[in-house]
């Protein structure tokens, strides 16, 4: 996993996967595999179509005219190309799935690339433990994500690699919102209210990105089934309980939130 934070700063180490996938299609071309998923990402859809809070979701066709994420994103979207081609020359059967923030327990929540609803639980947890009143929130807190509950993208996950399509489909949810409204859903669950201290410098990603699911509704039937607060609950339970346990709980303190 690799939040913004991650991806702004890493960019040839991003790229660098391209080597990965590369190796796995050619030794998929060696040993005669039939089928192949690549996990790819919305970070692949043109920049100029998330420049607005609350933009419409992006559809599959959005990837075009190509303008993705600098680094990773490009990555992404070569390597989607080289198995579209490694299926026309080689015969693999492959799958593609475009990831939209997953997020939940057993998730990266420290170190620097965990994502925005593990982030914020960690710091209100931290605060509330510590008696805290304020955390950071990286960007003016306007900017819009949609996030998806790591059970969802399972399931989504199998029935686009156990479908007959080959073309990508959104994997993720069309809830979207501002990390100001994040933060509020998990002082609620928290029944902690803390003031944010805005981060304007850090890295921020683009101003609005959600999914639009109505491709893999039409072809697959899938669709997302537990909610934002929801999954937030299950999440903030996971890690205030790796929290306040003995092995972390003195990392957890002295963390630089």
């Amino acid at each position: 996993m690799g939040g913004m934070g991650f991806i702004e700063n890493n960019k040839a180490e991003c790229m660098l996967s391209v080597l990965i996938n590369t190796n796995l299609l050619r030794a998929s071309v060696e040993n005669k595999v039939s089928k192949y998923l690549f996990s790819s990402s919305a970070c692949v859809y043109n920049a100029e179509k998330q420049k607005k809070t609350f933009v419409p979701g992006l559809k599959e066709e959005d990837a075009y005219p190509a303008e993705p994420e600098d680094g990773y994103g490009w990555e992404k979207l070569f390597s989607k190309r080289m198995c579209r081609h490694f299926s026309e020359d080689f015969g693999i059967d492959t799958r593609i799935v475009r990831y939209h923030n997953v997020y939940g327990p057993l998730g990266t929540y420290d170190g620097g690339r965990e994502k925005a609803p593990a982030a914020i639980c960690r710091k209100i947890i931290n605060a509330k433990i510590n008696n805290k009143k304020t955390i950071d929130v990286w960007g003016d807190g306007e900017q819009t994500r949609s996030f998806m509950y790591i059970d969802d993208c399972i399931k989504g996950t199998m029935e686009v690699f156990n479908s007959n399509f080959q073309e990508p489909f959104n994997v993720g949810s069309e809830e979207q919102v501002s990390i100001n409204q994040l933060v509020e859903y998990i002082e609620e669950i928290a029944n902690f209210k803390v003031s944010k201290n805005y981060l304007i410098n850090k890295p921020k990603g683009v101003r609005g990105r959600t999914s639009d699911n109505r491709l893999i509704r039409e072809k697959i039937g899938w669709d997302t089934q537990i909610n934002l607060k929801e999954g937030l609950k299950r999440t903030y339970k996971w890690i205030y309980d790796q929290s306040i346990s003995g092995s972390n709980i003195s990392k957890f303190t002295k963390s630089n939130i």
